[in-house]
């Protein structure tokens, strides 16, 4: 026993020359050599009390057994001893445990600290993902919304400019002959009666017009032939032949050979018989149905 307590000495003298360089070395060395030192000695104690048990009577006098009677019962008994022997290796396996448990724990606490770190990092980048989208949207609809002015005002600009034309036309469609007022009708009354109140758009209005306005820009630069029925002087009306020269000059006959000559004005066409072209109307009708060679022929013509 007084070996190993001198060992243990030696051993702290050593570590305590060290401890400025290898202080953590000698608690190790310290920490392993404890747990042997304490059994040798528990068990030096035992040895010990057993020799005293078995020779402590035989050997000793009366007087120095009696002298040690009071050391004796102030020394820890044998199941004291295991006691408390038992109690220290508890607590050194209950200290172990807990370093284990806590050593395990604290590497999955790292790991979920590092989890969540990663995540915090993911969103933030999300987050300042969306920002950069939302910015750049923002961006986009101030685009949109300084295109979708602009367009407004152009589109206001082509209202007023397509209601000034269709009117052009209601007040055009009273001068135009009967047959090209019949082709143009549709289109016509596709005209909003209210420009200001309509929901047809824009490029609607101004399809109609560019229909009606290429339809009469056609019959302008042609020749019409067409049946009719007029009012003579003196009230009869009869079946005639109309012949329109574009749209600023026409005729007509009718199988009597009474004719007339037509021209267009604000209310309408105004007719007014006139016999002297009869004739020269009969034989331009015939060239046209191809009833007679071609040939020159003289009617009268009014330009305004």
């Amino acid at each position: 026993m007084h070996d190993m307590n001198s060992g243990l000495l030696a051993s702290d003298h050593r570590c305590s020359g060290r401890r400025t360089r290898k202080h953590s070395g000698c608690l190790q060395r310290r920490a392993a050599l404890l747990p042997a030192a304490c059994l040798f000695w528990a068990a030096c104690l035992l040895s010990e009390g057993s020799l005293a048990a078995q020779t402590g009577e035989a050997s000793a006098p009366k007087t120095v057994a009696a002298a040690n009677v009071p050391a004796a019962a102030n020394a820890p008994s044998l199941d004291e001893m295991r006691l408390a022997m038992s109690k220290w290796i508890e607590t050194q396996q209950i200290i172990a445990k807990e370093r284990k448990d806590w050593q395990q724990s604290k590497e999955i606490l790292t790991s979920r600290i590092e989890l969540v770190r990663k995540e915090i990092a993911t969103l933030e980048q999300k987050i300042a993902d969306a920002k950069s989208s939302a910015e750049k949207a923002q961006q986009k609809r101030d685009e949109l919304h300084a295109v979708n002015e602009v367009h407004k005002a152009m589109n206001a600009q082509l209202v007023e400019r397509v209601t000034s034309m269709e009117g052009e036309i209601r007040r055009l469609h009273a001068a135009l002959p009967e047959p090209v007022q019949a082709k143009v009708q549709p289109l016509f009354h596709r005209i909003p009666a209210d420009p200001a109140n309509t929901r047809v758009s824009a490029a609607e209005r101004f399809q109609n017009v560019l229909g009606i306005l290429s339809e009469v820009n056609k019959q302008n630069s042609d020749i019409t032939l067409t049946y009719e029925v007029r009012t003579l002087p003196g009230g009869k009306r009869s079946e005639v032949q109309a012949l329109y020269i574009g749209l600023g000059q026409a005729y007509y006959v009718n199988a009597d050979g009474d004719a007339g000559i037509g021209r267009p004005s604000a209310g309408g066409w105004k007719w007014e018989p006139s016999a002297a072209v009869s004739r020269d109307l009969v034989m331009a009708l015939e060239i046209l149905q191809g009833k007679h060679t071609p040939a020159f022929v003289p009617l009268p013509v009014v330009i305004q």
